[in-house]
């Protein structure tokens, strides 16, 4: 008997990951009702959720997932105080263990001049190899694909399906992927792949993100349940730039491992062999919340069409870190939302968001 004919990967199919500053068809978002990600706290979090859907429904429409049609009243009944024209939005009844549509929502892989133009990387998720509640948030991507009627590239490697969170990587949308060490590559904490080596991982990046350039960076911040995502640290904001978090305090928690990201991305080269621009980026002082110290980075802002959304949390830092992103994206605006409570759920803006490119 002859063995199958090896599948061909996304890379060599012609997709790729685009970055997220190119144009999107919609952002996807989940309705928050898990009032347990922000125990004693989550009162404010579906109106600092709409102020979101309103800025992005300004330049580009909103999936918007609600487990039923109790909660997609209610959703509705929110947006609708929050003065936002709904006529861009769309409610999908899908049901969902969380709202960290990041990670478990789609991820989009596009290919320009061909039909399909536009497909679903199958990545499995796995609630960050941490929590038990995540079966049904797992089958987002594979419903997204079938909704939207767009291939759905499984994504696998040694015999097994591919974990990954879309949290964990950004792309420059040319072939240069962020990824941290902390995150992907411990052996002990919170392994979302068993086994697997910083080659399997960038093998993946290149196969499946068209990506084969990858930026490794040490550790995340402090408060990170993820252990380390990327996008709490550093983010491309053009195709040679990259925002870098820094922290000058030496007493915080964050300063040393900040400190070594900027050396390792000192050296660090572009997919054309050149060295990225790296701009620094502000960090807020310390986030607490009932004795816990939050994920609290300016990092975890989302590239809409019609603007950029930076997290805020009433810290003499907002301003700086606003000015520094506006002065990157000259082409939309750069808005401040509001996140201390968004962050009592260990994540923000990105964190609950997640881009449809443009076909």
């Amino acid at each position: 008997m002859s063995p199958s004919p090896r599948q061909r990967t996304p890379a060599e199919r012609g997709f790729a990951m685009p970055a997220e500053w190119e144009p999107h068809r919609a952002t996807w978002l989940a309705w928050p009702h898990q009032a347990g990600d922000w125990p004693g706290r989550f009162a404010p979090v579906p109106w600092a959720f709409a102020e979101i859907a309103r800025h992005v429904l300004a330049g580009e429409r909103v999936r918007l997932l609600v487990k039923d049609a109790a909660a997609e009243a209610r959703a509705r009944r929110v947006l609708a105080r929050s003065g936002i024209d709904s006529a861009r939005l769309e409610t999908w009844r899908v049901p969902t263990d969380r709202s960290w549509t990041r990670d478990s929502g789609p991820i989009f892989l596009r290919r320009p001049g061909r039909r399909p133009s536009l497909a679903v990387a199958g990545f499995r998720f796995n609630a960050w190899a941490k929590y038990p509640d995540w079966r049904r948030d797992a089958l987002i991507p594979a419903r997204a694909a079938r909704r939207l009627g767009l291939p759905l590239l499984p994504v696998r490697r040694g015999g097994r399906e591919v974990v990954l969170e879309g949290g964990a990587v950004d792309v420059n949308g040319r072939g240069s992927v962020l990824a941290t060490e902390e995150c992907l590559l411990d052996p002990s904490v919170q392994v979302r792949n068993p086994g697997f080596s910083r080659a399997d991982y960038q093998a993946v990046f290149r196969e499946v993100l068209g990506a084969g350039n990858a930026i490794w960076l040490g550790r995340g911040i402090a408060g990170d349940d993820t252990h380390g995502h990327v996008d709490d640290v550093a983010r491309f904001v053009g195709p040679r730039t990259v925002v870098l978090c820094e922290e000058p305090d030496p007493r915080d928690p964050n300063h040393v491992p900040l400190a070594e990201n900027r050396e390792r991305l000192a050296s660090a080269r572009l997919e054309d062999g050149s060295r990225p621009e790296v701009v620094p980026l502000p960090m807020p002082a310390p986030v607490v919340f009932g004795g816990q110290r939050l994920p609290a980075s300016y990092a975890n802002f989302y590239v809409a069409n019609a603007a950029v959304l930076v997290p805020t949390f009433g810290d003499p830092a907002d301003r700086r870190a606003l000015g520094i992103l506006g002065e990157l994206f000259r082409d939309r605006p750069v808005v401040g939302v509001h996140a201390r409570d968004l962050v009592w759920g260990l994540g923000t803006i990105h964190c609950l968001s997640q881009q449809e490119p443009s076909p």
